[in-house]
């Protein structure tokens, strides 16, 4: 499990002039979060899970090997540092989450029974669309 209380450390966050709603205030406030994290230096992620993490995220991670995730959606600044945290989160869980192994499994004799008989079906009709011409 990802310990976010140390990971948060790792985290910089700024600021910038953002679009979007707000009005004439989106003029004069930085309520844009841009928040970053350099997954190359981290200290608290393993070889395994900084390559999971390249390899999933990579078209949020810049050349420098920094994940950056904006949000200015909110009006506000904290409550735009607070969804991209969030998001941050979210994406790194579902990043290091290991895919289930698949099970093989063979068909079983009443599914092969009816693909023959789909087979048969469509055989007959394209048959009797032959005699038709």
């Amino acid at each position: 499990m990802i310990p976010k209380d140390l990971i948060f450390n790792e985290l910089v966050f700024k600021a910038v002039r953002s679009s979007g709603s707000g009005g004439q205030n989106v003029n004069k406030v930085s309520t844009k979060v841009e928040l970053r994290f350099d997954v190359e230096h981290s200290e608290f992620l393993t070889g395994d899970e900084k390559a999971r993490i390249f390899k999933k995220l990579k078209n949020r991670i810049s050349n420098e090997g920094i994940l950056i995730i904006t949000s200015d959606k909110e009006r506000t600044q904290l409550r735009n540092k607070n969804k991209a945290v969030e998001l941050f989160f979210d994406l790194l869980e579902q990043a290091l989450k290991k895919p289930k192994k698949r099970k093989k499994t063979k068909p079983t004799r009443a599914s092969k029974e009816k693909r023959l008989k789909e087979k048969k079906v469509q055989s007959e009709k394209k048959q009797l669309r032959k005699g038709e011409l």
